[in-house]
């Protein structure tokens, strides 16, 4: 097994890597949901022909059964719906939640084109439909730009499409002959944190757990280094010089560390008027109170200072570099799931 908590975004890398390599890959999707269901529609799995996987379409209820119908279809290929619901003793067999109900769409992938044009999509943050017919498990992947005449076969509203592109929202849509599943796909959430200090040694793993892609800016290399933090993406440079070549955007939190004014002040400064949905600094009540005199001196408008979370954090309690961390985390997850950031 690869992992269950793979993002949306790693599960269609591990499957065109799965299918670079040479082995058979099938594609299980939630489609719909009713009642008690542990993963929502959208939520994805991919298996290989060694019965390798990664992702979750149940958080572990239907998983081996799931996995069982995926490996059947590898000869045969097409698509297929399974139905899982409390009325059915197959659903007793693998452990549905009571009073649940659940479809899942598994095709086999044949033609990876559609999952590299996301994958390109998703490198440069623009968000994507992965269309699956559901008959076929034929795969097209359509963005806001996309000309409605690329896909002829569909016979679909182009409205329609914009629409979930729009909300976020995946779910099947019918044409005149065939149903497709549209899945969303839209950037990552970014986490950009400055300062490599102890409490980011746990926030950082935490954050990736969490499902934001990471990033470590701090120019001091003694700090800032692979030993002190092994598989994070490390940016050695000044934190407002960075800002500069990757603006903070409206999927983009940002938590000031350092406790340095040297480093933080001219960050803040740098974001502050960025659509960046959580800006965080850390720092006692006295420290921020301070910094907004340091920020004031320097023209910095009091109206814009007062996005900034300080003392960063909810309020748990704890004094630790992990309670902080986690305190930290989840004022993160609470306004990504404010802003209806979905799958």
């Amino acid at each position: 097994m690869v992992g269950v908590t793979a993002s949306a975004e790693a599960i269609i890398t591990q499957a065109l890597d799965w299918t670079i390599a040479g082995r058979q890959v099938a594609l299980a999707t939630v489609v719909s949901t009713w009642g008690s269901s542990p993963r929502p529609a959208g939520s994805q799995l991919v298996i290989n022909d060694r019965g390798e996987f990664a992702g979750s379409v149940s958080g572990g209820c239907v998983e081996g059964a799931v996995i069982g119908q995926c490996r059947k279809i590898f000869g045969t290929g097409g698509a297929q719906i399974l139905e899982y619901q409390v009325a059915d003793e197959q659903a007793w067999e693998v452990g549905l939640t009571c009073g649940g109900k659940v479809s899942i769409l598994i095709n086999a992938l044949a033609d990876v084109t559609a999952l590299q044009t996301l994958q390109e999509c998703l490198t440069q943050r623009q968000a994507a439909l992965l269309m699956t017919n559901c008959d076929s498990g034929a795969q097209a992947t359509a963005t806001a730009s996309t000309p409605s005449w690329e896909f002829p076969d569909m016979d679909l509203d182009p409205r329609h499409l914009q629409q979930r592109l729009g909300n976020g929202v995946s779910g099947l849509v019918s044409s005149s002959s065939v149903q497709w599943f549209a899945r969303v796909f839209q950037p990552s959430f970014r986490l950009v944190v400055v300062g490599a200090v102890h409490i980011a040694q746990v926030l950082v793993p935490m954050a990736r757990l969490a499902g934001l892609d990471v990033t470590l800016v701090d120019p001091r290399t003694a700090f800032a280094n692979a030993v002190r933090f092994p598989d994070t993406r490390i940016v050695t440079d000044w934190p407002d010089r960075y800002f500069q070549n990757q603006p903070a955007d409206a999927t983009t939190a940002v938590v000031l560390l350092s406790h340095d004014p040297k480093i933080d002040d001219p960050a803040l400064i740098a974001i502050l008027d960025s659509p960046a949905p959580y800006l965080g600094a850390l720092g006692s009540r006295k420290t921020h109170a301070r910094r907004l005199a340091r920020l004031a001196a320097a023209g910095v408008d009091a109206k814009a200072a007062e996005r900034i979370h300080a003392p960063i954090g909810l309020d748990l309690g704890g004094q630790k570099p992990e309670d902080i961390a986690i305190a930290i985390l989840a004022e993160i997850v609470s306004v990504r799931a404010n802003l209806g950031v979905r799958l």
